[in-house]
Protein backbone atom coordinates (compact mmCIF):
# COMPACT_ATOMS: atom_id res chain seq x y z
CA UNK A 1 0.00 0.00 0.00
CA UNK A 2 2.62 2.15 0.63
CA UNK A 3 4.29 1.65 -2.36
CA UNK A 4 1.34 1.92 -4.36
CA UNK A 5 0.54 5.57 -2.59
CA UNK A 6 4.18 6.65 -3.89
CA UNK A 7 2.76 6.39 -7.84
CA UNK A 8 5.99 5.42 -9.12
CA UNK A 9 3.84 2.72 -11.28
CA UNK A 10 1.18 5.52 -12.48
CA UNK A 11 3.71 8.02 -12.83
CA UNK A 12 6.27 5.82 -15.51
CA UNK A 13 2.68 4.41 -17.13
CA UNK A 14 1.55 7.99 -17.64
CA UNK A 15 4.89 9.24 -19.28
CA UNK A 16 5.76 6.07 -20.90
CA UNK A 17 2.89 3.98 -21.86
CA UNK A 18 1.50 3.20 -24.91
CA UNK A 19 0.50 5.89 -27.37
CA UNK A 20 -3.31 6.39 -27.18
CA UNK A 21 -3.76 4.65 -24.04
CA UNK A 22 -6.46 5.79 -21.14
CA UNK A 23 -4.15 8.42 -19.18
CA UNK A 24 -0.97 8.18 -21.33
CA UNK A 25 0.26 11.16 -21.62
CA UNK A 26 0.44 12.41 -25.20
CA UNK A 27 4.17 13.35 -25.12
CA UNK A 28 4.52 9.38 -24.15
CA UNK A 29 7.54 7.88 -24.98
CA UNK A 30 6.04 4.89 -25.62
CA UNK A 31 8.33 2.57 -23.96
CA UNK A 32 6.16 0.55 -21.69
CA UNK A 33 3.43 -0.92 -20.39
CA UNK A 34 2.30 -1.56 -16.50
CA UNK A 35 -0.26 -4.34 -15.31
CA UNK A 36 -1.12 -4.36 -11.91
CA UNK A 37 -2.37 -8.07 -10.74
CA UNK A 38 -4.14 -8.56 -7.46
CA UNK A 39 -2.52 -11.12 -5.56
CA UNK A 40 -4.75 -12.41 -2.66
CA UNK A 41 -7.19 -14.74 -4.51
CA UNK A 42 -9.58 -13.94 -1.83
CA UNK A 43 -10.54 -10.40 -2.58
CA UNK A 44 -13.43 -9.42 -3.97
CA UNK A 45 -13.98 -6.03 -6.85
CA UNK A 46 -15.59 -3.89 -3.80
CA UNK A 47 -12.98 -4.24 -1.31
CA UNK A 48 -10.23 -3.41 -4.08
CA UNK A 49 -12.99 -0.13 -4.10
CA UNK A 50 -12.56 0.87 -0.40
CA UNK A 51 -14.36 -1.92 1.01
CA UNK A 52 -14.59 -3.31 4.09
CA UNK A 53 -11.40 -5.27 4.83
CA UNK A 54 -9.28 -3.14 2.39
CA UNK A 55 -6.40 -0.58 3.85
CA UNK A 56 -7.76 2.02 0.96
CA UNK A 57 -9.31 2.59 -2.36
CA UNK A 58 -6.58 1.49 -4.98
CA UNK A 59 -8.49 2.66 -7.75
CA UNK A 60 -8.50 6.33 -6.04
CA UNK A 61 -5.99 6.08 -3.28
CA UNK A 62 -5.64 9.80 -2.68
CA UNK A 63 -6.43 13.30 -4.04
CA UNK A 64 -2.82 13.61 -4.83
CA UNK A 65 -2.44 10.33 -7.24
CA UNK A 66 -6.22 11.05 -8.40
CA UNK A 67 -7.80 7.84 -10.26
CA UNK A 68 -4.69 5.28 -11.35
CA UNK A 69 -4.04 4.74 -15.11
CA UNK A 70 -2.84 1.92 -15.68
CA UNK A 71 -4.60 -1.51 -16.02
CA UNK A 72 -5.46 -3.23 -12.55
CA UNK A 73 -6.62 -6.83 -12.50
CA UNK A 74 -8.34 -8.64 -9.90
CA UNK A 75 -8.46 -12.57 -11.20
CA UNK A 76 -10.71 -15.18 -9.95
CA UNK A 77 -9.31 -17.71 -7.31
CA UNK A 78 -7.85 -20.46 -9.78
CA UNK A 79 -6.28 -18.25 -11.76
CA UNK A 80 -4.46 -15.62 -9.21
CA UNK A 81 -3.00 -18.87 -7.13
CA UNK A 82 -1.57 -19.73 -11.01
CA UNK A 83 -0.25 -16.52 -11.28
CA UNK A 84 1.31 -16.11 -7.60
CA UNK A 85 3.00 -19.99 -8.37
CA UNK A 86 3.91 -19.49 -12.04
CA UNK A 87 5.81 -16.12 -10.92
CA UNK A 88 6.83 -17.55 -7.62
CA UNK A 89 5.11 -14.71 -5.64
CA UNK A 90 6.66 -14.84 -2.03
CA UNK A 91 5.82 -11.08 -1.13
CA UNK A 92 3.32 -8.10 -1.72
CA UNK A 93 4.59 -6.30 -4.05
CA UNK A 94 6.59 -8.37 -6.35
CA UNK A 95 7.80 -5.66 -9.02
CA UNK A 96 9.20 -7.57 -12.64
CA UNK A 97 10.34 -6.09 -15.64
CA UNK A 98 9.59 -8.40 -18.37
CA UNK A 99 11.19 -7.29 -21.38
CA UNK A 100 10.46 -8.07 -25.48
CA UNK A 101 12.47 -11.19 -25.56
CA UNK A 102 10.05 -12.45 -22.26
CA UNK A 103 12.99 -12.63 -19.64
CA UNK A 104 12.06 -11.67 -16.51
CA UNK A 105 13.57 -9.96 -13.76
CA UNK A 106 12.48 -8.89 -10.73
CA UNK A 107 13.33 -4.89 -10.05
CA UNK A 108 11.64 -4.60 -6.58
CA UNK A 109 9.99 -1.83 -5.46
CA UNK A 110 11.53 0.99 -7.60
CA UNK A 111 10.94 4.32 -8.56
CA UNK A 112 9.62 5.44 -12.08
CA UNK A 113 13.22 6.65 -12.69
CA UNK A 114 14.19 4.02 -12.15
CA UNK A 115 11.88 1.44 -14.07
CA UNK A 116 12.26 3.71 -17.07
CA UNK A 117 16.23 3.32 -17.22
CA UNK A 118 15.99 -0.17 -16.63
CA UNK A 119 14.49 -0.48 -19.74
CA UNK A 120 17.74 -0.14 -21.33
CA UNK A 121 18.78 -3.67 -20.04
CA UNK A 122 16.26 -5.25 -22.31
CA UNK A 123 17.24 -5.82 -25.85
CA UNK A 124 15.24 -5.14 -29.19
CA UNK A 125 12.72 -6.97 -30.22
CA UNK A 126 13.56 -9.59 -32.55
CA UNK A 127 13.59 -8.03 -36.55
CA UNK A 128 15.58 -9.99 -38.36
CA UNK A 129 15.75 -13.72 -39.42
CA UNK A 130 18.92 -15.02 -38.01
CA UNK A 131 19.90 -13.62 -34.55
CA UNK A 132 21.62 -15.58 -31.85
CA UNK A 133 22.49 -14.05 -28.69
CA UNK A 134 24.20 -14.77 -25.72
CA UNK A 135 21.99 -14.42 -23.21
CA UNK A 136 23.14 -15.56 -19.75
CA UNK A 137 26.26 -16.95 -18.22
CA UNK A 138 24.81 -20.19 -16.20
CA UNK A 139 27.89 -21.86 -15.05
CA UNK A 140 29.26 -22.11 -11.54
CA UNK A 141 30.51 -18.58 -10.77
CA UNK A 142 33.07 -20.03 -7.90
CA UNK A 143 35.47 -23.43 -9.13
CA UNK A 144 37.06 -25.19 -6.56
CA UNK A 145 39.75 -27.47 -8.42
CA UNK A 146 39.97 -29.57 -11.50
CA UNK A 147 38.60 -29.68 -14.35
CA UNK A 148 35.73 -26.75 -14.94
CA UNK A 149 32.25 -27.31 -17.44
CA UNK A 150 31.13 -23.50 -18.78
CA UNK A 151 27.63 -23.42 -19.55
CA UNK A 152 26.33 -20.52 -21.74
CA UNK A 153 22.55 -19.91 -22.08
CA UNK A 154 21.56 -18.81 -25.94
CA UNK A 155 18.42 -17.08 -27.06
CA UNK A 156 17.30 -17.19 -30.73
CA UNK A 157 16.47 -13.22 -30.80
CA UNK A 158 15.60 -14.22 -34.78
CA UNK A 159 12.10 -13.92 -36.29
CA UNK A 160 12.98 -17.89 -37.77
CA UNK A 161 13.85 -20.97 -36.25
CA UNK A 162 17.19 -21.54 -35.15
CA UNK A 163 18.83 -24.68 -36.06
CA UNK A 164 22.22 -24.15 -35.40
CA UNK A 165 25.07 -22.11 -32.86
CA UNK A 166 28.56 -22.21 -31.91
CA UNK A 167 29.75 -20.56 -28.45
CA UNK A 168 33.85 -20.12 -28.21
CA UNK A 169 34.93 -18.99 -24.63
CA UNK A 170 38.59 -17.61 -24.58
CA UNK A 171 40.84 -16.55 -21.85
CA UNK A 172 44.06 -14.39 -21.70
CA UNK A 173 43.06 -14.09 -25.53
CA UNK A 174 43.18 -18.37 -25.69
CA UNK A 175 40.36 -20.48 -26.82
CA UNK A 176 39.85 -22.46 -23.51
CA UNK A 177 36.20 -24.08 -24.21
CA UNK A 178 33.77 -24.69 -27.27
CA UNK A 179 30.29 -25.74 -27.38
CA UNK A 180 27.83 -26.54 -30.10
CA UNK A 181 23.64 -26.15 -29.88
CA UNK A 182 21.57 -28.24 -32.74
CA UNK A 183 17.91 -28.31 -32.57
CA UNK A 184 15.17 -26.30 -33.74
CA UNK A 185 14.85 -23.04 -31.37
CA UNK A 186 12.03 -20.67 -31.98
CA UNK A 187 11.88 -16.74 -31.43
CA UNK A 188 12.46 -15.77 -27.99
CA UNK A 189 13.45 -19.62 -27.45
CA UNK A 190 16.03 -20.51 -24.97
CA UNK A 191 18.90 -23.44 -24.70
CA UNK A 192 21.42 -23.82 -22.17
CA UNK A 193 24.77 -25.60 -24.05
CA UNK A 194 27.23 -27.36 -21.69
CA UNK A 195 30.26 -26.64 -23.39
CA UNK A 196 33.92 -28.71 -23.54
CA UNK A 197 35.58 -28.70 -19.90
CA UNK A 198 38.93 -26.63 -18.90
CA UNK A 199 41.26 -28.96 -17.04
CA UNK A 200 42.95 -27.47 -13.95
CA UNK A 201 40.98 -24.71 -14.02
CA UNK A 202 42.17 -21.73 -11.93
CA UNK A 203 39.38 -19.48 -12.14
CA UNK A 204 39.52 -15.73 -13.86
CA UNK A 205 37.75 -14.00 -17.04
CA UNK A 206 36.01 -15.62 -19.45
CA UNK A 207 34.86 -14.45 -22.69
CA UNK A 208 32.00 -15.90 -24.46
CA UNK A 209 31.12 -15.24 -28.01
CA UNK A 210 28.09 -17.00 -29.76
CA UNK A 211 28.07 -17.32 -33.70
CA UNK A 212 25.66 -18.46 -36.52
CA UNK A 213 25.86 -18.33 -40.16
CA UNK A 214 24.34 -14.91 -41.27
CA UNK A 215 24.09 -13.82 -37.86
CA UNK A 216 22.35 -10.73 -38.70
CA UNK A 217 23.20 -9.11 -35.36
CA UNK A 218 26.50 -8.90 -33.39
CA UNK A 219 26.00 -6.56 -31.00
CA UNK A 220 24.14 -9.33 -28.24
CA UNK A 221 26.90 -12.07 -28.95
CA UNK A 222 29.03 -11.61 -26.21
CA UNK A 223 29.12 -12.41 -22.54
CA UNK A 224 31.89 -12.01 -20.06
CA UNK A 225 32.62 -14.10 -16.71
CA UNK A 226 34.27 -14.07 -14.01
CA UNK A 227 35.18 -16.95 -12.11
CA UNK A 228 37.04 -16.81 -8.65
CA UNK A 229 38.76 -19.95 -6.69
CA UNK A 230 37.41 -21.37 -3.68
CA UNK A 231 39.31 -20.37 -0.57
CA UNK A 232 41.32 -22.55 1.09
CA UNK A 233 40.73 -23.65 4.86
CA UNK A 234 43.24 -24.48 7.29
CA UNK A 235 41.12 -27.61 8.34
CA UNK A 236 38.13 -29.49 8.51
CA UNK A 237 36.16 -27.56 10.92
CA UNK A 238 34.36 -24.36 10.05
CA UNK A 239 31.85 -22.35 12.19
CA UNK A 240 28.95 -20.23 10.33
CA UNK A 241 27.67 -16.94 11.58
CA UNK A 242 25.13 -15.25 10.40
CA UNK A 243 24.08 -11.87 11.64
CA UNK A 244 20.19 -11.39 10.57
CA UNK A 245 18.09 -7.90 9.25
CA UNK A 246 15.07 -7.21 10.97
CA UNK A 247 13.31 -9.68 8.51
CA UNK A 248 14.97 -12.86 9.61
CA UNK A 249 12.45 -15.26 8.58
CA UNK A 250 13.23 -14.50 4.92
CA UNK A 251 16.88 -16.04 5.38
CA UNK A 252 17.93 -19.59 5.28
CA UNK A 253 21.18 -21.32 4.22
CA UNK A 254 22.44 -24.19 3.42
CA UNK A 255 26.17 -26.33 3.58
CA UNK A 256 26.45 -28.63 0.26
CA UNK A 257 29.33 -31.30 0.10
CA UNK A 258 31.42 -31.89 -3.40
CA UNK A 259 28.25 -34.17 -4.30
CA UNK A 260 25.70 -31.36 -3.60
CA UNK A 261 24.35 -33.04 -0.49
CA UNK A 262 23.75 -30.56 2.60
CA UNK A 263 25.35 -31.27 5.37
CA UNK A 264 24.17 -28.29 7.46
CA UNK A 265 21.48 -25.75 7.12
CA UNK A 266 19.61 -22.71 9.11
CA UNK A 267 16.96 -20.47 9.39
CA UNK A 268 14.29 -19.64 9.08
CA UNK A 269 15.01 -17.05 11.95
CA UNK A 270 12.62 -14.70 14.17
CA UNK A 271 11.75 -11.35 12.71
CA UNK A 272 12.28 -7.71 14.80
CA UNK A 273 9.72 -5.17 14.70
CA UNK A 274 11.87 -2.94 14.07
CA UNK A 275 14.60 -1.96 11.92
CA UNK A 276 17.73 -3.99 13.15
CA UNK A 277 20.45 -6.84 13.37
CA UNK A 278 20.11 -10.00 15.78
CA UNK A 279 23.88 -12.32 15.81
CA UNK A 280 21.87 -15.92 15.73
CA UNK A 281 24.38 -18.62 17.36
CA UNK A 282 27.51 -19.54 15.52
CA UNK A 283 27.20 -22.85 13.92
CA UNK A 284 30.00 -25.44 14.15
CA UNK A 285 30.83 -27.82 11.50
CA UNK A 286 33.05 -30.83 11.13
CA UNK A 287 33.74 -31.42 7.90
CA UNK A 288 35.72 -34.03 5.77
CA UNK A 289 39.22 -33.33 4.86
CA UNK A 290 40.69 -31.81 1.78
CA UNK A 291 36.84 -31.45 0.17
CA UNK A 292 35.24 -29.13 -1.82
CA UNK A 293 32.24 -27.07 -0.06
CA UNK A 294 29.85 -24.82 -1.16
CA UNK A 295 27.58 -22.30 1.42
CA UNK A 296 24.57 -21.37 -0.25
CA UNK A 297 22.47 -18.06 1.48
CA UNK A 298 19.17 -17.34 0.63
CA UNK A 299 16.60 -14.53 0.54
CA UNK A 300 12.84 -14.91 0.27
CA UNK A 301 12.43 -11.26 -0.38
CA UNK A 302 15.16 -10.92 -2.49
CA UNK A 303 16.95 -8.11 -1.05
CA UNK A 304 19.88 -9.53 1.03
CA UNK A 305 20.60 -8.53 4.47
CA UNK A 306 21.69 -5.06 4.08
CA UNK A 307 20.98 -2.51 4.24
CA UNK A 308 17.84 -0.71 4.58
CA UNK A 309 16.51 -2.74 7.01
CA UNK A 310 19.66 -3.06 9.42
CA UNK A 311 22.90 -4.18 8.40
CA UNK A 312 22.63 -8.38 8.54
CA UNK A 313 25.87 -10.38 7.05
CA UNK A 314 26.86 -13.75 6.72
CA UNK A 315 30.05 -15.25 6.89
CA UNK A 316 31.53 -19.11 7.19
CA UNK A 317 35.22 -18.98 8.99
CA UNK A 318 38.03 -21.47 9.50
CA UNK A 319 39.29 -22.52 12.75
CA UNK A 320 41.81 -19.89 12.77
CA UNK A 321 38.99 -17.15 12.06
CA UNK A 322 39.54 -16.16 8.50
CA UNK A 323 36.94 -15.53 6.18
CA UNK A 324 35.85 -18.29 3.42
CA UNK A 325 32.99 -16.61 2.24
CA UNK A 326 31.46 -13.61 3.23
CA UNK A 327 29.10 -11.03 2.25
CA UNK A 328 25.74 -8.97 2.94
CA UNK A 329 24.21 -7.46 0.11
CA UNK A 330 22.89 -9.50 -2.55
CA UNK A 331 19.55 -10.23 -4.03
CA UNK A 332 17.43 -13.72 -3.95
CA UNK A 333 20.83 -15.92 -3.28
CA UNK A 334 24.78 -15.59 -2.91
CA UNK A 335 27.01 -18.64 -2.96
CA UNK A 336 30.62 -19.27 -2.20
CA UNK A 337 33.13 -21.97 -1.59
CA UNK A 338 36.03 -23.34 0.14
CA UNK A 339 37.94 -26.47 0.42
CA UNK A 340 39.04 -28.02 3.76
CA UNK A 341 42.14 -28.75 5.15
CA UNK A 342 43.10 -31.10 7.47
CA UNK A 343 44.59 -30.35 11.53
CA UNK A 344 47.38 -32.03 11.94
CA UNK A 345 47.85 -34.00 15.79
CA UNK A 346 48.94 -30.87 17.79
CA UNK A 347 45.99 -28.68 16.63
CA UNK A 348 43.21 -31.46 16.95
CA UNK A 349 42.33 -30.93 20.72
CA UNK A 350 40.75 -27.63 19.92
CA UNK A 351 39.03 -26.45 16.51
CA UNK A 352 37.37 -23.37 15.46
CA UNK A 353 38.55 -20.87 17.75
CA UNK A 354 36.92 -17.42 17.14
CA UNK A 355 35.95 -14.24 19.26
CA UNK A 356 33.07 -12.23 18.79
CA UNK A 357 31.98 -9.48 19.00
CA UNK A 358 34.89 -8.12 18.00
CA UNK A 359 35.13 -4.61 18.40
CA UNK A 360 33.72 -5.49 21.80
CA UNK A 361 31.82 -3.17 24.50
CA UNK A 362 30.21 -5.17 27.24
CA UNK A 363 31.41 -8.63 27.09
CA UNK A 364 33.29 -10.55 24.31
CA UNK A 365 32.48 -14.71 23.74
CA UNK A 366 35.29 -16.74 22.92
CA UNK A 367 34.06 -19.89 21.09
CA UNK A 368 35.76 -23.64 19.87
CA UNK A 369 35.49 -27.00 19.66
CA UNK A 370 37.17 -29.15 22.11
CA UNK A 371 38.39 -32.87 21.84
CA UNK A 372 38.83 -34.41 24.98
CA UNK A 373 41.55 -32.04 27.32
CA UNK A 374 41.86 -29.35 29.27
CA UNK A 375 42.40 -25.55 28.28
CA UNK A 376 43.12 -22.62 29.79
CA UNK A 377 41.43 -19.16 28.16
CA UNK A 378 43.17 -16.33 28.63
CA UNK A 379 42.69 -12.44 28.27
CA UNK A 380 45.78 -10.59 27.82
CA UNK A 381 46.85 -6.93 26.88
CA UNK A 382 48.98 -5.63 24.13
CA UNK A 383 52.00 -6.05 27.13
CA UNK A 384 51.03 -9.27 27.93
CA UNK A 385 49.82 -8.85 31.35
CA UNK A 386 47.35 -10.77 32.74
CA UNK A 387 43.59 -9.02 32.58
CA UNK A 388 41.15 -12.36 32.99
CA UNK A 389 41.37 -16.45 32.68
CA UNK A 390 38.89 -19.34 33.00
CA UNK A 391 40.11 -22.92 32.88
CA UNK A 392 38.35 -25.68 31.30
CA UNK A 393 39.17 -29.62 32.41
CA UNK A 394 38.44 -32.60 30.35
CA UNK A 395 35.87 -30.44 28.03
CA UNK A 396 35.02 -31.84 24.50
CA UNK A 397 32.62 -30.40 22.22
CA UNK A 398 32.09 -26.63 21.59
CA UNK A 399 32.97 -24.51 24.22
CA UNK A 400 31.78 -20.65 24.56
CA UNK A 401 33.56 -18.71 27.09
CA UNK A 402 32.25 -15.09 28.03
CA UNK A 403 34.54 -12.29 29.40
CA UNK A 404 33.43 -9.35 30.47
CA UNK A 405 35.18 -6.39 28.81
CA UNK A 406 33.36 -3.04 29.85
CA UNK A 407 35.87 -2.41 32.85
CA UNK A 408 38.85 -2.21 30.84
CA UNK A 409 40.23 0.48 28.81
CA UNK A 410 39.59 0.87 24.94
CA UNK A 411 42.12 -0.59 22.93
CA UNK A 412 43.62 -3.93 21.62
CA UNK A 413 43.99 -7.26 23.70
CA UNK A 414 44.46 -10.58 23.12
CA UNK A 415 42.58 -14.20 23.99
CA UNK A 416 44.41 -17.07 24.24
CA UNK A 417 43.83 -20.84 24.57
CA UNK A 418 46.61 -23.09 25.63
CA UNK A 419 46.08 -26.56 25.78
CA UNK A 420 47.57 -30.12 24.99
CA UNK A 421 51.06 -28.08 24.65
CA UNK A 422 48.80 -25.59 21.68
CA UNK A 423 48.13 -22.51 21.65
CA UNK A 424 46.50 -20.00 19.52
CA UNK A 425 45.30 -16.25 19.47
CA UNK A 426 42.71 -14.28 18.43
CA UNK A 427 43.01 -10.54 18.17
CA UNK A 428 39.99 -8.14 19.58
CA UNK A 429 39.09 -4.72 20.00
CA UNK A 430 37.17 -2.97 23.14
CA UNK A 431 36.13 0.28 22.37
Amino acid sequence: WNYHLTGHLDNAYINHGPTGYPGVSENTTNKLMVIWVEGDNQTADATMLDGQGSIGNWIEPNTTLGQIKFPMANPASNIATQINNGYEIAYFPTVYRICPNRTVTEIGAATATAIVNGLGQCPSPASEPIDVAALKYKGETVHCEGSYTPKVQIQNNGTTPLTSAAISISQGGNVASTGTYTGNLATYGVATVDCSPIANFQGGALSITVSTGDDAVSTNNALSANISLAANAVSQFVTIHIVTDAYGTETTWKLKNSNGTVVQQGGPYSDLTAAGTTTQPVVSAELNPTECYTFEILDEYGDGMCCQYGNGSYAVKDANGTNLVTGSEFADIAKGAFKTGVLNVSESSFTAFNVFPNPATESVNVVFDAISSDFQIQLVDITGRLMNKQVLSGVSGTQTVTFPVSNLAKGSYIVKIVGEGYTATRNVVVK
